[in-house]
Protein backbone atom coordinates (compact mmCIF):
# COMPACT_ATOMS: atom_id res chain seq x y z
CA UNK A 1 0.00 0.00 0.00
CA UNK A 2 1.36 3.49 -0.82
CA UNK A 3 1.56 6.63 1.30
CA UNK A 4 -1.04 8.25 -1.03
CA UNK A 5 -3.89 5.82 -0.56
CA UNK A 6 -4.30 6.38 3.32
CA UNK A 7 -2.85 10.39 3.50
CA UNK A 8 -5.49 12.82 4.43
CA UNK A 9 -6.08 15.14 1.16
CA UNK A 10 -7.55 17.97 2.83
CA UNK A 11 -4.34 19.94 4.40
CA UNK A 12 -4.70 23.00 6.27
CA UNK A 13 -1.75 25.70 4.46
CA UNK A 14 -0.03 28.61 5.53
CA UNK A 15 2.67 30.94 3.87
CA UNK A 16 6.05 31.27 5.10
CA UNK A 17 5.76 34.90 5.42
CA UNK A 18 2.40 34.25 7.71
CA UNK A 19 2.95 35.48 11.58
CA UNK A 20 2.46 32.70 14.18
CA UNK A 21 -0.43 34.07 15.46
CA UNK A 22 -2.86 33.21 11.78
CA UNK A 23 -0.97 29.93 11.97
CA UNK A 24 -2.32 29.29 15.93
CA UNK A 25 -6.13 30.48 13.93
CA UNK A 26 -5.94 27.88 11.48
CA UNK A 27 -5.09 25.51 13.85
CA UNK A 28 -8.11 26.44 15.83
CA UNK A 29 -10.04 26.97 13.10
CA UNK A 30 -10.17 23.45 11.02
CA UNK A 31 -9.00 21.35 14.31
CA UNK A 32 -5.97 20.56 13.54
CA UNK A 33 -2.58 20.05 15.57
CA UNK A 34 -0.52 21.37 12.19
CA UNK A 35 0.17 23.46 9.53
CA UNK A 36 1.89 22.78 6.43
CA UNK A 37 3.96 25.86 5.40
CA UNK A 38 4.47 26.50 1.66
CA UNK A 39 6.28 28.78 -0.08
CA UNK A 40 5.18 32.62 -0.61
CA UNK A 41 3.97 33.60 -3.96
CA UNK A 42 3.32 31.52 -6.98
CA UNK A 43 4.53 28.49 -6.26
CA UNK A 44 2.46 28.04 -3.35
CA UNK A 45 1.71 24.18 -3.52
CA UNK A 46 5.43 23.52 -2.81
CA UNK A 47 6.13 22.75 0.96
CA UNK A 48 8.93 24.15 2.59
CA UNK A 49 7.97 23.75 6.13
CA UNK A 50 5.53 22.62 8.67
CA UNK A 51 4.76 24.43 12.43
CA UNK A 52 2.32 22.58 15.16
CA UNK A 53 0.91 22.85 17.96
CA UNK A 54 4.08 21.69 20.13
CA UNK A 55 6.44 24.79 18.23
CA UNK A 56 3.83 27.34 19.24
CA UNK A 57 3.71 26.29 22.95
CA UNK A 58 7.61 25.71 23.03
CA UNK A 59 8.69 28.08 21.00
CA UNK A 60 6.46 31.43 21.26
CA UNK A 61 4.47 30.72 24.05
CA UNK A 62 7.00 29.32 26.55
CA UNK A 63 9.36 32.80 25.98
CA UNK A 64 6.50 34.95 25.98
CA UNK A 65 7.14 36.25 22.36
CA UNK A 66 4.71 38.33 20.93
CA UNK A 67 2.88 36.39 18.56
CA UNK A 68 1.97 39.29 15.63
CA UNK A 69 6.25 39.75 15.38
CA UNK A 70 7.12 36.45 14.28
CA UNK A 71 6.44 34.66 11.35
CA UNK A 72 5.96 31.48 10.50
CA UNK A 73 9.48 31.01 8.90
CA UNK A 74 11.19 32.01 12.03
CA UNK A 75 9.43 29.17 13.59
CA UNK A 76 9.45 26.12 11.32
CA UNK A 77 12.75 23.79 11.64
CA UNK A 78 15.25 23.61 9.08
CA UNK A 79 14.75 20.51 7.52
CA UNK A 80 11.49 18.87 6.16
CA UNK A 81 10.97 15.53 5.64
CA UNK A 82 8.41 14.87 3.46
CA UNK A 83 7.17 11.61 1.43
CA UNK A 84 6.07 11.20 -2.38
CA UNK A 85 2.46 9.62 -3.17
CA UNK A 86 4.11 6.28 -3.93
CA UNK A 87 6.35 5.69 -1.28
CA UNK A 88 5.47 2.84 0.43
CA UNK A 89 3.76 2.72 4.12
CA UNK A 90 5.96 0.53 6.09
CA UNK A 91 9.52 2.34 4.92
CA UNK A 92 7.90 5.82 5.06
CA UNK A 93 7.26 4.78 8.98
CA UNK A 94 10.87 3.62 9.40
CA UNK A 95 11.71 6.80 7.84
CA UNK A 96 9.43 8.96 10.47
CA UNK A 97 10.78 7.17 13.17
CA UNK A 98 14.25 8.20 12.22
CA UNK A 99 13.41 11.40 12.19
CA UNK A 100 11.22 11.62 15.20
CA UNK A 101 8.39 13.12 13.24
CA UNK A 102 4.77 12.72 13.57
CA UNK A 103 3.36 14.21 10.70
CA UNK A 104 5.00 14.99 7.21
CA UNK A 105 4.04 16.66 4.31
CA UNK A 106 2.95 14.38 0.96
CA UNK A 107 4.09 15.51 -2.34
CA UNK A 108 3.46 14.10 -5.92
CA UNK A 109 6.20 13.38 -8.14
CA UNK A 110 6.80 17.39 -9.49
CA UNK A 111 6.76 18.49 -5.51
CA UNK A 112 3.37 19.61 -5.40
CA UNK A 113 1.83 19.03 -1.86
CA UNK A 114 -1.46 16.65 -2.50
CA UNK A 115 -1.71 15.80 1.38
CA UNK A 116 -0.41 15.08 5.03
CA UNK A 117 0.52 11.71 6.69
CA UNK A 118 0.08 12.02 10.34
CA UNK A 119 0.51 9.34 12.76
CA UNK A 120 -3.28 9.18 13.24
CA UNK A 121 -3.89 8.06 9.56
CA UNK A 122 -0.62 5.36 10.21
CA UNK A 123 -2.35 3.92 13.53
CA UNK A 124 -5.94 3.51 11.51
CA UNK A 125 -4.10 1.81 8.49
CA UNK A 126 -2.55 -0.47 10.93
CA UNK A 127 -5.40 -1.19 13.17
CA UNK A 128 -7.59 -1.79 9.74
CA UNK A 129 -4.75 -4.58 8.57
CA UNK A 130 -4.39 -6.33 11.72
CA UNK A 131 -8.11 -6.18 11.76
CA UNK A 132 -8.09 -8.28 8.48
CA UNK A 133 -5.72 -10.44 10.32
CA UNK A 134 -8.00 -11.76 12.94
CA UNK A 135 -10.77 -12.33 10.56
CA UNK A 136 -8.71 -14.45 8.44
CA UNK A 137 -7.36 -16.56 11.84
CA UNK A 138 -10.73 -16.38 12.87
CA UNK A 139 -12.03 -17.89 9.19
CA UNK A 140 -8.99 -20.49 9.26
CA UNK A 141 -10.37 -21.55 12.77
CA UNK A 142 -13.63 -22.06 11.31
CA UNK A 143 -12.82 -23.94 7.63
CA UNK A 144 -10.82 -26.37 10.00
CA UNK A 145 -13.82 -26.94 12.38
CA UNK A 146 -15.73 -27.58 9.69
CA UNK A 147 -13.01 -29.71 7.69
CA UNK A 148 -12.60 -31.95 11.03
CA UNK A 149 -15.61 -31.98 12.45
CA UNK A 150 -18.27 -31.88 9.85
CA UNK A 151 -22.07 -31.56 11.53
CA UNK A 152 -24.22 -34.60 10.85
Amino acid sequence: MSVGEICNREVVTIEKGATVAKAARLMRQFHVGSVVVVADGEDSRRPVGIITDRDLAIEILAQEVPVETVTVGDVMGPELLTAREEDGVWETIMRMRAMGVRRLPVINRHGALTGILTMDDLLQFIVGELSDLVKLVRREQKREEAIRHPEP
